[in-house]
């Protein structure tokens, strides 16, 4: 292990990533703890120009960003044939060792997690910056709660030198977008998707696009509309079944157009969730109500390949769906003159809510179970007179 970098005494060596390592230090001028993240410049020409250039604009990146979800960069520098980062040293744990560790989070607390990653991205999009690569391992969780997103490696900022070649595909590809799959210009909305991705992972325990390669991958993401997460986690409730519905649309116009909406339909829906410290269902244990995930899209009971289609489910993509989303959200109103409109009936579990959320249907409710209470009491004593 190297003992110093510019100014930075190491303390320890945190990890090796693909270009380099990660090393605990200090930085004895403010006598400060960081993360130094380097880079081993001695390559070929070629290579080295690529990666040195991907390496600073992922500190320019960053650097520019001050949120509380997205990790602080300090410094940059080189020395020698390594270039470093000095970052902020973040005491908790990656999102993807959590997960292997305790797959059967609590809904409450994924939806708290995926909602602060949402709110870093919007920050970050905000500034010209599309990350390009969001996936549990880039998503640390930091010990009071809060979670930070690390490696701006592969993001885009608006004003770079450092471009892509069309049709070259960057990221994870159980996590890349549509566009990404096709080596397309990509924005903030890829992001999402990705985010999307996770939020699935997160819910069922699996992925939604598998395959025993990365063509078998791609082939899914492009093509396979994943069953509801509902169906593979009784505790996800049909807000939430919507809210992965689009964040994971195959169509970027379909899908959410910012990172906030996101995050505040996130916290919406975690208002309504009962307080339970109880874990989810784990994944695989629940029956499935639909059809299971083939190599190559949907397969029904028969193995028979159910054509996949480029848009929602129709698990999510139905008239009846839409109005048990208003009734959960919207104004009893509202959500009748939405039937009207569809020309489609309230289906029953709607209309059971509308009655709920509707103060004078409860009133109404109350007065006729207590003439109904009445009405058993006078009958009662009438016949205990009689007898």
């Amino acid at each position: 292990m190297i003992s110093q970098l510019g100014r930075y005494e190491m303390i320890s060596e945190l990890g090796q990533g693909a270009m380099g390592v990660v090393y605990k230090a200090r930085d004895p001028l403010i006598d400060r703890v960081v993360a130094i993240k380097t880079i081993n410049l001695g390559l070929a020409l070629e290579e080295k120009e690529e990666y040195e250039g991907r390496f600073y604009q992922e500190a320019r990146a960053a650097g520019r960003l001050n949120h509380p979800n997205i990790v602080t960069i300090y410094d940059v520098g080189k020395s020698g044939n390594i270039a470093y980062i000095a970052m902020e040293f973040l005491q908790g744990n990656e999102l993807r060792d959590l997960l292997r560790e305790e797959r059967n989070l609590p809904v409450e607390q994924i939806v708290d997690i995926v909602a602060q990653v949402a709110e870093g991205l919007a920050y970050a999009h905000q500034h010209g910056i599309v990350h390009r690569d969001i996936k549990p391992s880039n998503i640390m969780l930091i010990r009071d709660g809060r979670i930070k997103i690390t490696d701006f490696g592969i993001a885009r900022m608006a004003s770079s030198a450092v471009h892509t070649q069309t049709g070259m595909v960057l990221g994870s590809p159980k996590y890349m977008s549509p566009e990404q799959v096709l080596g397309k210009e990509i924005d903030r909305r890829s992001d999402i998707f990705s985010l999307g991705v996770m939020l699935y992972e997160m819910l069922t325990g699996g992925s939604p696009f598998v395959g025993e390669n990365v063509n078998a991958i791609m082939y899914q993401t492009l093509n396979l509309v994943p069953p509801p997460p509902s169906t593979l986690n009784a505790s996800v409730p049909d807000m939430l079944n919507f809210i992965v519905a689009k964040a994971l649309a195959k169509g970027v116009e379909d899908r959410y157009q910012n990172a906030l909406d996101l995050a505040r339909d996130l916290r919406a829906c975690r208002d309504i969730l009962p307080r339970s410290d109880r874990p989810v269902e784990p994944a695989g244990k629940t029956k499935l109500n639909g059809p299971a995930i083939g190599e190559k899209g949907l397969m029904t009971g028969n193995d028979d390949l159910v054509p996949s289609t480029l848009g929602l489910s129709r698990a999510f993509d139905s008239s009846e769906a839409t109005l048990r989303l208003a009734a959960l959200t919207g104004d009893p109103a509202d959500v009748d003159e939405l039937s009207k409109t569809l020309k489609v009936a309230v289906p029953k579990a709607a209309a059971r809510a509308i009655v709920r959320a509707d103060p004078v249907a409860e009133e109404s409710a109350g007065k006729f179970k207590l003439l109904v209470l009445v009405l058993v009491v006078l009958v009662l004593a009438v016949a205990i007179y009689l007898h």
